[in-house]
């Protein structure tokens, strides 16, 4: 879900999304940020500020890229766990 992204005083603007992306999970990510903000608020509060600025594709996106962030913070956190874990056995079996 990458785009470009141009920056020129103090606004964003970002540009469609990039051919560089697997495009299976695409479908399956977009149809969960529609689906976010009934259940979460956060996602809500994203949704509704994007709308307000006048466009239901790009609310959808920025909650899809909100998702992604979480994703992405989950799997950072695992793999940070899980080699702390070696580390501990690693140098307790020494």
């Amino acid at each position: 879900m990458t785009s470009a992204l141009r920056e020129s005083a103090g606004k964003e603007k970002r540009g469609p999304i990039s051919k560089q992306r697997n495009t299976h999970p695409q479908p399956v990510l977009i149809e969960a940020a529609k689906l976010a903000p009934r259940f979460n608020e956060t996602l809500k509060a994203v949704h509704e500020k994007e709308q307000a600025k006048g466009h239901a594709n790009r609310a959808t996106l920025a909650v899809a890229r909100k998702l992604v962030a979480y994703l992405l913070a989950v799997d950072r956190a695992y793999f940070a766990e899980l080699k702390a874990s070696k580390l501990t056995v690693t140098v307790g079996s020494t």
